[in-house]
């Protein structure tokens, strides 16, 4: 079953998102800043393909590039990290589960982790949810592993928290504190008076240092890029605690969306919680100090993230993941509950049973529900394929027509270099992505195109359809009609202009003829 657990998982991962296009889910963003760093050199501070400020850290942008470096192809090197991060997760679940409390706590951890319609979806999504995860769990899972064994704090442990503290900053900022803070405030609340040993504190060093170095990002970002205030600090960061930038939820809104997404494990955590509760003939309060002090923390872990994240306004469903695989770890602990007795464990060994099949079913259906739906996104893709295919095999030097606008919404006539006020222009969103699928990281104005046009600069433009009226009038010896047309999910139409045959060979003779007389 473990063999069987983990294939489906594997296959899961890697073909949820298939074809793995970059049309949803903001995976555009993502992708143009590892781009970008590899294109134009910028590693520090990075824009999105509508030319606003990037709003993350560095981090995945770097281990991207260096990915891509080792595979040669952008389409792996984006989608890696997640897969590898949740990769990551699955094997450090199990071990955890199985060491803690046996196999088939292992298993059950396994599937419930992989076996959801939350995983699956982020394992390979050009996002940093997945890598956050990864960090966030390996250092609640470096506290639950002090807690068990009661052992104290050594400066490795403390480097080894710095270090991970640290790659959550650089990953998505100061939003690992939600996931961790809270639960280890109600854990050493608990303990303040117990003859104990456990401590959930690593010491205050790891935190501050941390801190500092993301703090050092951002003031290097505000002092020094332009817009960077604006869209990182007031708009990403301080937005979200506002009910006018971003839209808001109402505070039960994950709450609810775990019951759904987590489902069916999160029915069957309900289901074993309530015969030990039933069967105690003790209160509620005092049942909580009897819990044993690992047990209290995934509890303190898993319900401290889900509460702070509630209070803030600004919700979408893939930010409370974290949460996720210290439930599956509480979910095999709950598996294995021997002081329940022998007849509870059995039963909850045949209702774990019966979740696989179901969660199989459930997340079977999913997946392959998704890959259907997501055939339909491939027409940017497929057009820039075709463009890239046709230009490497004629030797031609493409470039793209943008449709820039304004803040206002009024057109751009010139985009201008990126450091005048990019923040002030922004294109269209679908126009963006297209500029990864043709391995470009600028538009040109219709102006600049139509000038490297007819001065021989470039041999082919790909354009919006709405400018090839203005286009086939300005630039000269085009062939009859556009190539290729690709329509994205607004109705945005695009089209692939190229010369007329006999005025390639002509330009290609005189430039033959021009290097012989140089030479």
């Amino acid at each position: 079953m473990l063999w069987f657990v983990g294939a489906v998982t594997l296959a899961l991962f890697l073909f949820t998102n298939f074809p793995w296009t970059l049309d949803e889910y903001d995976q555009a963003k993502q992708a143009f800043i590892s781009f970008e760093m590899a294109k134009e050199g910028h590693w520090i501070y990075q824009h999105t393909p509508e030319a606003r400020v990037a709003t993350k850290p560095p981090l995945i942008g770097w281990v991207t590039v260096g990915l891509f470096e080792i595979t040669r192809s952008w389409g792996a090197a984006w989608r890696l990290p997640s897969v590898f991060a949740a990769i990551g997760i699955s094997i450090l679940l199990f071990n955890s589960a199985r060491n803690a409390y046996g196999h088939v706590a292992g298993l059950v951890a396994l599937s419930a982790f992989s076996l959801n319609l939350l995983t699956p979806r982020l394992a390979s999504l050009v996002r940093t949810d997945m890598p956050l995860a990864l960090v966030i769990f390996a250092l609640g899972l470096l506290i639950w592993n002090k807690v068990r064994s009661a052992a104290a704090w050594i400066q490795r442990d403390r480097v080894l928290f710095f270090a991970l503290l640290t790659a959550a900053m650089l990953i998505k900022g100061p939003i690992v504190y939600a996931f961790l803070l809270p639960g280890i405030a109600l854990f050493q609340w608990r303990v303040r008076k117990r003859d104990t040993k456990a401590s959930t504190w690593p010491g205050w060093w790891p935190w501050i240092a941390s801190l500092a170095i993301f703090l050092a990002w951002a003031a290097g970002g505000i002092f020094f890029v332009p817009g960077f205030y604006d869209e990182v600090v007031v708009r990403e960061f301080a937005g979200r605690f506002t009910e006018t930038i971003h839209k808001p939820e109402p505070t039960y809104f994950y709450v609810f969306h775990l019951l759904h997404k987590f489902a069916p494990w999160s029915v069957l955590m309900i289901l074993l919680a309530i015969p030990v509760f039933r069967s105690s003939k003790v209160s509620w309060r005092d049942a909580s100090r009897q819990i044993s002090p690992e047990l209290f923390w995934l509890l303190s872990w898993c319900a401290g993230g889900i509460l702070i994240m509630s209070i803030v306004p600004s919700k979408r469903v893939d930010r409370i993941f974290p949460v996720i695989p210290p439930l599956c770890l509480l979910l095999a602990a709950q598996v294995e509950a021997r002081n329940a007795g022998q007849r509870f464990v059995r039963r909850a060994h045949q209702w774990s049973g019966i979740a696989v099949v179901l969660a199989l079913l459930m997340t079977g259906e999913y997946a392959i529900a998704k890959v259907v739906k997501e055939s339909h996104y491939r027409a940017l893709a497929a057009f820039g394929q075709r463009v890239r295919r046709e230009s490497a095999a004629k030797g031609w030097h493409y470039e793209i027509i943008g449709r820039l606008v304004t803040a206002s919404g009024v057109a751009a006539s010139e985009p201008g270099p990126r450091h005048r006020k990019w923040t002030h222009i922004e294109t269209h969103y679908k126009e963006g992505i297209l500029l990864l699928y043709l391995d470009r990281t600028r538009f040109l104005s219709v102006d600049e195109g139509i000038a490297a046009w007819n001065s021989g600069a470039v041999d082919a433009l790909v354009a919006p359809m709405s400018e090839w009226p203005r286009l086939s009038q300005e630039l000269r010896n085009v062939a009859p009609t556009p190539q290729f047309e690709a329509s994205a999910n607004t109705g945005v139409k695009y089209i692939f202009i190229t010369r007329s045959e006999k005025m390639v060979a002509r330009h290609r003779e005189a430039q033959n003829y021009s290097r012989r007389v140089r030479g």
